[in-house]
């Protein structure tokens, strides 16, 4: 029987691949303030504003590339049941073959309805032809089409079903994320006591728990070339 990794994945393991960061000095955040772009009472503010973001951002996304860090996650499911659990809205984890993903904060290449966005009847994936979403398209319940993302001020309704695959991981892997935004943040406290923890990023992560967390003070790519050896060494 296969080992089990569970991989939380942020925004770091995609810069390389030449997505703009939020948080950083020169990120997102910079030009377009969070409240404005990023939250449910920004796009009640000003739909349009917001629904333009997001389709510039998904231009933005055709030209962006799996890099070594993502082919290296899918690339561990031969040898371990994997699945991979992203703050991205990107679909670069997709794009490298990962096949058990979950999104916690929606996905750039999908919309929704904006009085039921949970609603499965009406999320409908975008594709070249159709990247950009209008003002007055409208979704199966009539209502106008908004990006697929959870903003700040709304739920994270697949938080829970990342917490029970976390809970049965035998080894965690972070990469890429400062572990400030929760509730993802939090996942790493439903780890079993026994669970081998890694975290890869260059910068130092203050981890929000007592756990014995091997870090690996590298990029992405760099740093998921040593987990693989380490994993190797291990096994």
């Amino acid at each position: 029987m296969k080992k089990k990794i569970v991989f939380i994945t942020g925004a770091g393991i995609s810069a390389e691949s030449g997505i703009s960061t939020f948080r950083d000095s020169d990120g997102l955040w910079e030009k377009y303030p969070v409240q404005v772009v990023a939250s449910i009472e920004g796009y009640h503010r000003d739909p349009e504003l917001v629904i333009n973001f997001y389709n510039e951002r998904r231009k933005q996304l055709l030209d962006c590339k799996p890099n070594g860090a993502h082919r290296l996650v899918a690339e561990l499911e031969k040898m371990y049941d994997v699945t991979v659990v992203t703050q991205n809205v990107d679909n670069l984890h997709e794009k490298a073959g990962s096949t058990n993903i979950i999104h916690l904060h929606g996905e750039l290449m999908k919309a929704t309805s904006s009085r039921n966005p949970n609603d499965p009847r009406c999320i409908v994936t975008l594709d070249e032809d159709h990247l950009e979403i209008k003002m007055g398209d409208k979704a199966k319940d009539g209502s106008q089409l908004r990006p697929f993302i959870v903003w700040f001020g709304e739920a994270v309704p697949m938080i829970e079903p990342a917490a029970r695959e976390v809970m049965e991981a035998d080894i965690l892997v972070i990469v890429g994320t400062s572990l400030n935004v929760y509730p993802a943040a939090g996942l790493v406290n439903y780890a079993k006591p026994d669970a081998k923890l890694f975290l890869i990023d260059p910068k130092p992560v203050q981890a929000p728990t007592l756990m014995d967390i091997h870090y690996i003070q590298k990029g992405a790519s760099e740093g998921m070339k040593e987990l693989v050896e380490l994993l190797k060494e291990q096994e």
